[in-house]
């Protein structure tokens, strides 16, 4: 389908297939678009991918940081809380938004079309999502006229424009969000089993909180309370990603969608609007300038130049680590978790490890994980 192993898994291959000949393989380290032997060499699955064939991108023309206005969806988002507060202004104006949901232990995608039903797409996601059988349904509410505004990786968002075609485009709006990288879900599975957990048991799992990194199963911490998990310290050590995202073609300041999220780390405003949440926001289209007007946000001026050295992804993909095929190769044989974890990043694994025994000791107070903030000095 595209060159092995480093196959995005954005499923836009599966879904146009006329004769569903096309299966993802997830072997954990990669995803593969295996092509069966009902296949009739239309070529609609060449045509779609986003990795032979990726969207147009195009350099910002506006950047901000800032917050939604609402207190509320800024204090539940995990950063200025700028994707709902869009996502909301969008659905008032007569718009459906598509992004993802954790839903019977799956990262999949639906629509939305009321303030009520945003609420299912708060909160990060650190971990591949399955768009599989939204590229469809978002084709047909745009021959219906319909105004669609899709929320996702940057990949996603291209498979997405090559499904929907150049005819359907007027109608849809995208939002990517700045990515490191994503593990399969398998991943997450290995190391929630470890805690005695099973995914598809669990009705909400969230990531992070601001500037707190960790993993919550149905509000609960899954590592010990008060610190952050060896699941978060592989992600954000860039040491559980699939192959292609070491070599992601959309690690760049060119964008392919309307409107570009993340956070706005090194920003110079007060400590406490740092607290609540401060997000990043480039802009690259009219629709993109659109969906900022007809949404309630506080946003500012930000130097652009800071912006990308404190974000690396708009510059280069996430470099693989040298213990990469290590951690897969233990995985794959059953091996500990927290130990291969640990063997890949000792420093910050003991750092953790010595802040549960303080905090059973009460020494110090739990509440935090691995916190992030980025000062300019």
């Amino acid at each position: 389908m595209c060159e092995k192993d480093l196959c995005a898994g954005c499923m836009a291959c599966v879904e146009v297939c006329p004769k569903r000949a096309i299966t993802i393989k997830d072997e954990l380290r990669h995803y593969n678009a295996v092509i069966g032997d009902s296949c009739i060499d239309c070529g609609a699955c060449h045509r779609v991918c986003q990795k032979n064939h990726p969207a147009e991108s195009v350099e910002p023309q506006q950047w901000y940081q800032g917050w939604a206005n609402d207190k509320n969806i800024r204090m539940d988002g995990s950063s200025g809380g700028l994707a709902m507060a869009l996502a909301r202004g969008f659905v008032q104006n007569g718009g459906m938004v598509c992004s993802c949901v954790f839903v019977d232990g799956k990262f999949s995608f639906k629509f939305a079309d009321t303030a009520d039903t945003l609420k299912e797409f708060a909160g990060s996601k650190y971990v591949k999502s399955n768009p599989l059988g939204i590229y469809k349904k978002v084709k047909e509410e745009l021959k219906k006229d319909e105004k669609i505004l899709f929320i996702g990786l940057p990949c996603q968002v291209s498979a997405l424009r090559n499904f929907v075609g150049d005819k359907l485009y007027n109608g849809l709006y995208t939002i990517d969000l700045i990515c490191h990288g994503t593990p399969s879900p398998k991943v997450l599975e290995t190391f929630l089993q470890q805690h005695g957990y099973k995914l598809n048991e669990l009705k909400d799992v969230s990531f992070r909180s601001k500037g707190i990194f960790r993993v919550m199963g149905d509000y609960k911490s899954i590592a010990a309370q008060g610190t952050s998990d060896s699941y978060m310290i592989s992600f954000l050590g860039a040491l559980t990603y699939t192959d292609n995202c070491y070599s992601c073609q959309y690690a760049k300041l060119q964008r392919v969608s309307d409107l570009t999220l993340g956070d706005s780390w090194g920003s110079t405003l007060p400590r406490d609007e740092w607290e609540k949440g401060i997000s990043l926001v480039l802009c690259q289209t009219d629709k993109g300038k659109a969906l900022l007007e007809h949404s309630d946000l506080h946003l500012e001026k930000v130097d652009l130049n800071n912006a990308v050295a404190r974000n690396h992804q708009l510059s280069y993909p996430s470099i693989k680590p040298e213990k990469w095929n290590v951690f897969f190769d233990g995985i794959r044989k059953g091996k500990n978790f927290n130990l291969l974890v640990f063997q890949a990043f000792p420093k910050k694994c003991l750092k953790q490890m010595i802040k549960r025994i303080f905090i059973a000791l009460k020494i110090i107070r739990g509440g935090g994980g691995i916190t992030y903030r980025i000062e300019i000095k």
